[in-house]
């Protein structure tokens, strides 16, 4: 059993610590700031780590060492490496200076070499300390650093307490210290982008280092690779040898560089004494009060050793219970590839006895539509887990159970609603199997959803939820599959690593669940909206999907002719205005011929510096001259031809003749579907272009098209939150509300009221829930900014709860750091009390929409789900789509009566408002008609 050598050498990876510090209060959607709104977590965070730390080892040397900034030796060797990693957010650079400072005020030593990692400076001082016969302890989160240990330095994780000795190493990887760098060169690492060798996992670089030895014995003896016991160990010599130039490279880019050059040696390395004054001075400024009361009393706080040391837990496999996201292991050891009779009857056994069971399925596409059923796994609750292959393409793997014979035994227990089941974004997987008729119930749980209802502004991919919520770092399918053009698909993935990774994905996601689940527990409310808004919805949206819609393809493509012919002659007309032929979708020939040839006024810059050229500035300086009028239609066009025109009759679903498009729950902020491939939500209705391409969105023969549309329904909201007896009245007696709102501003009768009063009040009344202000109405309008700052006073003084109701939300939002819909849909808002102006006020005008658009979103959801009910297996009638505040339905002629006084009933009835929801309805032979 490893143990801490007394009074080691502590060497501290700051960056480490520093990213696991921010995304533990950013991933609990309760982010951590000061007064002022200075973001304070990842500072906070990093220093309770330090604290637990020294208060365990109590060490006499030690040091922290961050990542400086700029680039490193490694991206000059490779110009992908850590290319795919997305910038700092502003939030956590904001806290590293001030963080830097407080740890050199508590007389901890910081390094920050530029040219190199922390890694490196970190190996080079292990590596000396170590030579000296010293002990040295590594406090990081990273794998690479196993390649440091030997019998004199160690590694500790912070986040789970488990020490890493050689002989744990050898326990947790399955191979020595001294071959972490030919592993993590044979399979590549996604984290840093090195590339690795082209299908070589984890398992099969385990066998070949295993099996021969180190990376250059396995190119030394090639001939030995197709006798090792790895699944495809014939060809895995050609893989290798095709690939020597990347794991070469992979392997210098993986190695941690020990002979950095510093000023500093490992003896000067002490713990000093702490600055009292300047602690005060930044414990003080980022509220830190208990430090500040530890310093003001006469400790050195975060250094004093004095608090309760947190026991180091000495076991590989279980986790400290000081942290919610890390009290469940997974352990890959339990999976079980299912390749005979009695395996699967045993499995069947064990399901049919299961309360609740985890399902995945893998497929060959992501095209719902398209996709073949590769495999099934499951999960139980004990942390078992396996995977049935269905339909993988092996010459030398043993032979498949049947697939036909194997779904018809599954079926009852799928099909059983008593057995509950739980998947992560399973409305694919419901999808999946109703293509071979199997109509799974007793779906209760969806972390996705989970995750989502919990905090709809995080990131809800499998893969990210098992860091956050497990700590744990699942097998990617970049992993088993490879990357780009090369990538195999499910059905070509040797079995071993096929299974591990299928396995993996049931197993992740029922112990994300126990995580999920305990959490939502907490929060009423919370659960109420998954158990009766977004779980139900799920099939709800799987229906929609498989229903797809008819596109008149003939239509599209006369259309896009039409659209190519006015792009050429917007481009002529462009080309005379200027003076000379030029590229029309070039930011930069546009910055010469707008600003420098033509004299236009620079608005706005990119973050580069150059004149912006995007739609906002070029609509702005059509006012003074014809030519980025032209750009913005060419540009308008030129998407509406690529994204629609052209792109949907291409989308066409050979099968069933019909575009199907798929709508995702867990990606907006506000609660709002979103949809893709084709994007529903983006085509215009207000152009004349738009409108034509809805009109090739048509009914099958016999069937009309009828749209459902909510009416005014966030204004609507708008008067039931702020309870201003204003415009529940104008509501309330079916009146005009922009004529009614431009009566009350003017003070004029109805009937006088004109058209210009009318536009004006509208864009008020859409303006104020979008939180514009007076500049942005100014803007709109094309009127002075007094006149603007007039009529927003004037509505004020008539709809006053309004305004009272605007200032309430800001400030409920910044006290509990989150606003919430009619249903209980929460939505953080980070800024809310940033000191930086510009995302304060973006924060703000959220937290005042938000709840709006949000309940506007939950309504629209209920109804979708009460129609459902309601027209579930009709042959009358389809729900094809849902857009915006819209409902499309494809319904038998002969019944659009009988069917639109239902769904108008239906929607209306979806929420109680103290103002009464009103639904348009529409019939027609194209989309555009029922509009």
């Amino acid at each position: 059993m490893a143990k801490i050598a007394e009074n080691p050498l502590v060497l501290v990876d700051g960056s480490s610590y520093l990213y696991r510090a921010y995304h533990v209060f950013q991933n609990s959607g309760r982010p951590l700031t000061n007064s002022l709104g200075e973001p304070t977590g990842a500072m906070y965070g990093v220093l309770n780590m330090l604290k637990s730390l020294i208060a365990q080892v109590q060490p006499s040397h030690i040091a922290v060492v961050f990542d400086a900034k700029g680039k490193t030796f490694r991206d000059e060797m490779y110009e992908q490496y850590k290319s795919h990693r997305p910038p700092m957010p502003d939030d956590l650079r904001q806290q590293i200076l001030p963080l830097h400072n407080i740890i050199k005020a508590l007389g901890i030593p910081l390094l920050c070499i530029e040219g190199v990692e922390a890694d490196d400076v970190i190996g080079t001082l292990a590596k000396q300390a170590a030579e000296q016969g010293k002990k040295v302890l590594i406090s990081t989160g990273d794998k690479d650093m196993a390649q440091l240990v030997n019998e004199n330095i160690m590694l500790i994780n912070t986040m789970n307490n488990t020490l890493l000795d050689s002989e744990g190493v050898i326990e947790k990887y399955g191979i020595p210290p001294v071959l972490i760098i030919d592993y993590l060169a044979l399979m590549g690492d996604a984290s840093d982008n090195i590339p690795g060798v082209p299908g070589v996992g984890e398992k099969t670089a385990l066998g070949l280092l295993q099996g021969i030895g180190s990376m250059s014995d396995i190119y030394a003896n090639l001939d030995k690779v197709a006798t090792l016991p790895i699944r495809g160990a014939k060809s895995l010599a050609d893989k290798l040898n095709a690939a020597k130039k990347e794991a070469d490279l992979s392997y210098a880019l993986a190695t941690i560089k020990t002979d950095v050059e510093l000023a500093i040696t490992t003896e000067q390395l002490t713990l000093g004494q702490a600055n009292k004054d300047e602690l005060i001075e930044y414990f003080g400024r980022y509220e830190f009060k208990k430090w500040l009361n530890e310093v003001i009393e006469g400790e050195s706080s975060v250094t004093n050793g004095t608090s309760q040391a947190t026991k180091i837990n000495y076991s590989q496999s279980t986790f400290s219970k000081t942290e919610s996201a890390v009290q469940i292991s997974v352990d890959r050891d339990k999976y079980e590839c299912i390749l005979t009779q009695i395996q699967l009857d045993t499995w069947c056994e064990k399901l049919s006895d299961a309360k609740l069971i985890a399902l995945d399925t893998e497929t060959d596409s992501l095209d719902y539509m398209s996709a073949k059923l590769v495999g099934i796994s499951f999960a139980l609750e004990n942390g078992e887990a396996a995977y049935l292959p269905l339909g993988h393409d092996y010459i030398d793997v043993e032979k498949q159970l049947d697939f036909s014979t194997a779904l018809t035994q599954l079926k009852p227990i799928l099909e059983n609603p008593n057995i509950q089941k739980v998947g992560q974004n399973f409305k694919y997987d419901l999808t999946i199997f109703a293509r071979y008729d199997i109509n799974v119930q007793g779906v209760t749980q969806d972390t996705m959803l989970q995750s989502y209802v919990l905090d709809s502004t995080g990131r809800h991919n499998m893969d990210d939820l098992a860091k956050r919520y497990l700590d744990h770092d699942t097998i990617t399918f970049e992993e088993i599959a490879g990357k780009g053009k090369g990538q195999l698909t499910f059905n070509q993935i040797p079995l071993e690593q096929a299974s591990r990774y299928a396995a993996e994905d049931a197993d992740v996601t029922m112990k994300l669940h126990q995580v999920l689940w305990e959490k939502l527990q907490q929060e009423p409310k919370l659960i109420k909206l998954f158990q009766t808004i977004e779980l139900p919805l799920l099939s709800v949206l799987s229906r929609i999907e498989r229903n797809g819609v008819l596109i008149d393809t003939e239509a599209l493509f006369l259309q896009s002719n039409e659209f190519a012919t006015r792009l050429s002659q917007i481009e002529q007309q462009a080309y005379e205005l200027a003076g000379e032929t030029f590229n029309l979708s070039s930011p930069k020939q546009l910055q010469e011929i707008l600003f420098n040839k033509l004299g236009l006024p620079v608005i706005k810059k990119t973050p580069k510096g150059a004149p912006s050229t995007n739609e906002e500035v070029l609509e702005e300086l059509a006012y003074e001259h014809e030519l980025p009028k032209l750009l913005v239609e060419h540009r308008g066009l030129s998407k509406l031809k690529s994204t629609y025109t052209d792109k949907l009759p291409q989308m066409v679903n050979k099968e069933t003749g019909r575009v199907h498009t798929s709508y995702h729950q867990a990606i907006t902020s506000t609660g709002r579907l979103s949809s893709s491939d084709p994007n529903l939500q983006n085509i215009p209705i207000r152009n004349d272009a738009g409108r034509r391409i809805r009109q090739a969105f048509i009914a099958r023969e016999g069937f009309s098209i009828l749209a459902a549309d909510y009416s005014q329904i966030e204004l609507r909201i708008m008067a039931h939150l702020s309870k201003d007896e204003g415009l529940i009245n104008a509501f309330k007696e079916g009146k005009d509300i922009h004529r009614s709102t431009a009566a009350e501003i003017f003070g004029l009768p109805l009937e006088e009221v004109t058209s210009e009063q009318r536009r004006s009040a509208k864009a008020i009344n859409f303006g104020l829930i979008y939180g514009m202000s007076a500049f942005g109405l100014s803007r709109q309008l094309g009127i002075p900014r007094n006149d603007a700052q007039k009529y927003m006073d004037l509505y004020f003084q008539r709809y006053p709860k309004v305004q009272h109701f605007m200032l309430n939300i800001r400030e409920t939002a910044k006290t509990q750091g989150y606003v919430e819909t009619l249903f209980g849909r929460r939505l953080y808002l980070p800024d809310i009390n940033s000191s930086n102006a510009m995302r304060r006020k973006g924060a703000e005008r959220l937290a005042i929409n938000a709840p709006m658009q949000g309940s506007a979103a939950d309504i629209i959801k209920r109804a979708m789900i009460a129609i459902d009910k309601e027209i579930r297996n009709n042959d009358d009638i389809l729900m094809i789509m849902q857009v915006h505040d819209e409902l499309v339905f494809e319904v038998r002629s002969e019944k659009i009566a009988e069917f639109s006084k239902l769904i108008k009933n239906l929607m209306e009835k979806a929420s109680e408002l103290v103002v009464p929801l009103i639904v348009d309805v529409g019939i027609g032979e194209n989309w555009d008609q029922a509009h």
